[in-house]
């Protein structure tokens, strides 16, 4: 089916040509940073005046590296002046959008270790910043349970639990053709805050898909989506893994539930891109009044809602909440058009998770690969263990074993292809 897709950018930073932002970020435990310091006052330069908001006590700082681009980054480069677009033309699928007339680009900086548990991250980014471009700088916290959603920092990012890492990210955004905003510096602090409510650990959703397509494109990791792909856009970047990381996995399934597929969000849409519905509203970017678990297409297309229109004014053809590569699409869920499925945001949950090595792995009714296949896991997938059970020897690109991890009830994969497990002990079934 043919409609608009986009990927657009963060939010702008206002004007002026040097611009001083603030934000909130998310803290660590660690060994002792040799940078970290002690708190104190930060100041954003603003239009009214100077700000200043008071560091908790014990808050440590540091400075991200723009000096290194790499694989992960995707259309930035570093010159002498600072951190830039490479190009300011749109690519991937920003191009196909009439409505996208902007270039973006983004630099994935190293996650760090910090001296002490923390729930805010506030980040002071200098920048010069050309009249329609602009710079965001988000974060995101490692916990037990695996990474946290990506938080805008430039308008104060609380997490509803302390972290023990921290990984930045920084968006440029420029209209197609225009001057680029030009990023000097990026300071991290983090402390403690007060916690807000934050996603409903391990919900499930029943939203409408369409088919991704796109072949040669670029998503907004920087991947180039490949023939019978394997991974998931939705409609918010918080939810956004890093190139070639599954930090972020959906499990999709047809409604029957007798097909899943394990899927690592590498893409933004469709239709929107601040629409984290799968959130509560206290989180919730934007379109606070609807109920958890609405996409706002959903509501536009089925009720009017905004006029039947998305974030950008274009008016809503489909209700889609999800967007599905092709091989998730047409192998994994065995669709043949776009669907209601039942979708489960798995970073929201809690236990151990597996990080499926190789694949699309198949999943199996049982322990054994003379059980039917009920779907696919990708790969860099993280797929949550319930428990192990005992079956046929498998060997594998990790290990020879005869252990079978149950992803749910009648769902089983082999360990030989699971590169790691984190997030506690996987129990005997």
């Amino acid at each position: 089916m043919t409609r608009p897709r986009c990927r657009f950018p963060s939010v702008a930073l206002v004007g002026a040509l040097s611009l001083v932002l603030t934000a909130a970020l998310l803290p660590t435990v660690g060994d002792v940073p040799a940078n970290a310091a002690a708190g104190g006052p930060i100041t954003i330069a603003a239009a009214g005046g100077p700000i200043t908001l008071a560091a908790a006590p014990g808050a440590e700082r540091w400075n991200v590296d723009l000096s290194v681009v790499d694989r992960d980054d995707v259309n930035v480069q570093r010159t002498a002046t600072g951190l830039r677009l490479r190009t300011a033309r749109p690519t991937g699928r920003s191009a196909h959008s009439p409505h996208s007339a902007l270039a973006e680009g983004m630099l994935l900086s190293t996650s760090r270790t910090l001296a002490r548990p923390a729930t805010r991250v506030r980040a002071e980014i200098t920048a010069s910043i050309p009249a329609g471009a602009t710079v965001e700088a988000q974060v995101r916290g490692w916990r037990a349970a695996g990474w946290t959603e990506w938080r805008a920092a430039t308008a104060g990012a609380v997490f509803d639990r302390p972290v023990t890492q921290v990984q930045a990210r920084v968006v440029l955004t420029a209209p197609s053709g225009g001057a680029t905003a030009t990023v000097r510096g990026v300071q991290l602090t983090a402390d403690a805050a007060a916690a807000v409510s934050a996603a409903t650990p391990g919900r499930t959703y029943r939203v409408y898909a369409t088919r991704i397509g796109l072949v040669g494109e670029l998503t907004a990791n920087g991947r180039t989506v490949q023939p019978r792909d394997h991974f998931a856009a939705l409609p918010s970047r918080r939810g956004l893994s890093p190139l070639n990381t599954g930090d972020y996995t959906v499990r999709v399934c047809t409604t029957s539930g007798s097909r899943c597929e394990y899927a690592p969000v590498w893409d933004v849409g469709p239709w929107n891109t601040r629409d984290d519905y799968w959130n509560l509203s206290a989180v919730r970017e934007n379109w606070k009044d609807l109920p958890q678990g609405r996409p706002e297409a959903q509501a536009a297309y089925q009720s009017g809602y905004n006029g039947g229109r998305d974030q950008f004014g274009r008016t809503v053809l489909n209700p889609a909440g999800i967007d599905l590569a092709d091989g998730t699409f047409w192998d994994g869920l065995q669709l043949t058009t776009n669907a209601w499925v039942d979708v489960a945001y798995l970073w929201t949950g809690g236990g151990p998770r597996g990080v499926v090595g190789d694949g699309p792995l198949n999943i199996r009714a049982g322990a054994s690969t003379s059980y039917a296949i009920r779907g696919l896991a990708a790969r860099f997938a993280h797929v949550p263990i319930q428990c192990y059970v005992i079956g046929q020897s498998v060997a594998g690109p990790y290990r020879t074993t005869t252990r079978w991890n149950r992803l749910a009830t009648g769902q089983y994969v082999s360990h030989a292809y699971i590169s790691g497990v984190y997030g506690g002990s996987v129990p005997v079934c």
